[in-house]
């Protein structure tokens, strides 16, 4: 697996969350009150606090059956708008794509991989896109057609209105989602020949914190680098005393034995590196030690063959023999307080074996197709929500096509550019201040090259330092849009995991959404109807 599912810091996300709207909201309430004072004089601050107090009264205000009347309208005028055609253009993709799929290679993981991914990301774009313009559209399209003023005239709450567009929306792009989502997953079924469909698993692996040691046994941060640019594997030399250990914490022996069937089952993607071709026909040897370091028992077991590029799955019988040749059990002995220590050594002199934490992980028992699969088109659903979201607050304010590029904008961005500024703010790109780029580029300074601390260099990354400050506040107003796509776990035969995926998916769309709400309604309650 070429990711690493990290369970998502809720308690962490959501003090940032308050701080960060407390922050925001203290500093929207200064500016309006000087601003007011500035125009219209004394009486200003209280101007402002009328208008936050009838905002307010909105919000208390509301009727659920004014909302379900919109929500209506709404899915009413989507549906007049033929937004539902987005199912012959479906359905047309669907019906074409079982002939250019047909010379796959004859390999059914990866046949799984391409049909699962296909479906998946079909879906995602073709809804992304006709809600997208739904949402962007239909507030702009309704003001230029004078057909929200008799609305606003009956007393309907701004804040209904844009609840009732953002309800109706969802309840649009809910429906397209699940007919297209059911209708993939037995295009799947029916696509896939009969003896490739046991691949259409979810499994379901529980993974440990890796460390290392180096060739002569002391502890390291990562392994050896080969050359590759990409640092998702480090790799460990072999026939030396490197090691790549996982630590897996809170196991219960008893689960493990029940998903077993009495022994632990274990799955290992590992990579390997030659140093020299060797046998072309045998693989890099690998082998586990488990050890309990609290009673000093280091069991290991028979070596194997890595297979790279596909599943690797060993089942330990809980009857082992330590190094010096006493039986112990695995389950008794070698797991001390939920705490159990795999070592990983690679035993093929001068060539390593390449180590990321998801290569190893103890396997639970396995999943349904269906529950991964709808977890994917759950995580597209909620993408929509925010999108839907994005939409309609940016048409309470903008019009129709500037509405769209921002919401594209922002989209972009926290889907594309969110990673490059993560990298940039956390200090993992050397020489990203805009100042002090500009003095090394003109004068062939390589990035890495510390300048001499004088004090016009201490200055210049100074200014740096506040600029990468106010660039990590910035990427906030962006959201995380990786986190909604799940096609990935599902493609690969994972079930999509409630703390890596499905958890920061739902956080963030409350996150954003809330917040968003909030600007759309200030935003069409302050906005003169009468402009077009």
């Amino acid at each position: 697996m070429d990711f690493d599912p990290v369970p998502y810091d809720l308690v962490g996300a959501t003090t940032l969350w308050c701080l960060g709207l407390l922050i925001v909201s203290a500093i929207t309430l200064v500016t309006l009150t000087i601003t007011s004072i500035l125009t219209v004089g004394a009486t200003g601050p209280l101007r402002v606090l009328a208008e936050i107090r009838s905002c307010a009264g909105d919000w208390f205000g509301t009727s659920p059956r004014r909302l379900g009347a919109l929500a209506l309208l709404t899915i009413r005028e989507s549906i007049r708008r033929k937004s539902l055609f987005v199912f012959v253009v479906f359905a047309v993709l669907f019906l074409f794509a079982g002939w250019f799929m047909r010379g796959l290679p004859n390999d059914s993981t990866f046949h799984v991989n391409v049909y699962v991914s296909f479906v998946l990301r079909t879906i995602s774009w073709l809804t992304l896109v006709v809600m997208l313009l739904l949402a962007c559209w239909g507030l702009p399209e309704d003001i230029k057609a004078r057909s929200l003023h008799t609305v606003v005239t009956k007393p309907v709450r701004k804040n209904e209105v844009v609840l009732g567009r953002i309800l109706g929306y969802a309840a649009v792009g809910g429906l397209v989602l699940l007919v297209m989502g059911v209708v993939g997953y037995f295009w799947i079924l029916r696509q896939l020949p009969a003896q490739q469909r046991s691949r259409l698993v979810a499994r379901v692996p529980v993974y440990g914190a890796l460390t290392f040691l180096d060739r002569e046994g002391s502890p390291a941060k990562e392994g050896v680098n080969t050359g590759d640019i990409w640092m998702f594997r480090s790799y460990i030399e072999g026939n030396t005393k490197a090691r790549a250990m996982w630590d897996f914490q809170n196991i219960d022996p008893a689960r493990l034995q029940t998903a077993g069937g009495g022994a632990l089952r274990l799955e290992s993607n590992f990579q390997v590196f030659r140093t020299y071709k060797g046998n072309i026909e045998r693989g890099i040897l690998c082998q586990f030690v488990f050890v309990n370091e609290a009673r000093k028992i280091r069991a290991p077991v028979p070596a194997f063959e890595v297979q790279e590029f596909r599943e690797n799955l060993h089942t330990i019988a809980p009857e082992l023999t330590d190094e010096a040749g006493k039986p112990v059990n695995l389950f008794t002995d070698l797991i001390q307080d939920g705490n159990l220590k795999i070592e990983v050594r690679c035993l093929s002199g001068q060539q390593f074996l390449g180590v990321a934490r998801p290569d190893l992980f103890i396997r639970l028992p396995d999943r349904t197709f269906a529950e991964t699969y709808f977890k994917g088109v759950l995580g597209i659903g909620l993408m929509l929500f925010l999108v839907i979201v994005l939409g309609v607050v940016a048409s309470s304010f903008l019009k129709g096509p500037i509405a769209t590029i921002l919401a594209v904008f922002v989209l972009i961005v926290g889907r594309m550019a969110r990673p490059f500024l993560e990298s940039m703010t956390a200090g993992e790109i050397q020489g990203v201040g805009a100042l002090e780029s500009l003095y090394k580029i003109p004068a062939h300074i390589n990035p890495s090259v510390q300048l001499d601390p004088s004090a016009g260099v201490k200055i210049t990354q100074a200014i740096d330092s506040a600029e990468l400050n106010l660039l990590w506040a910035i990427k906030f107003l962006f959201p995380e849009f990786k986190y909604y796509d799940m096609a990935e776990y599902v493609a690969k035969g994972y079930d999509v995991p409630w703390s890596a995926a499905i958890l920061p998916s739902l956080a963030i769309t409350v996150g954003y959404a809330l917040p968003w709400i909030l600007l759309g309604h200030v935003c069409l309650k302050l906005r003169e109807l009468e402009s077009k």
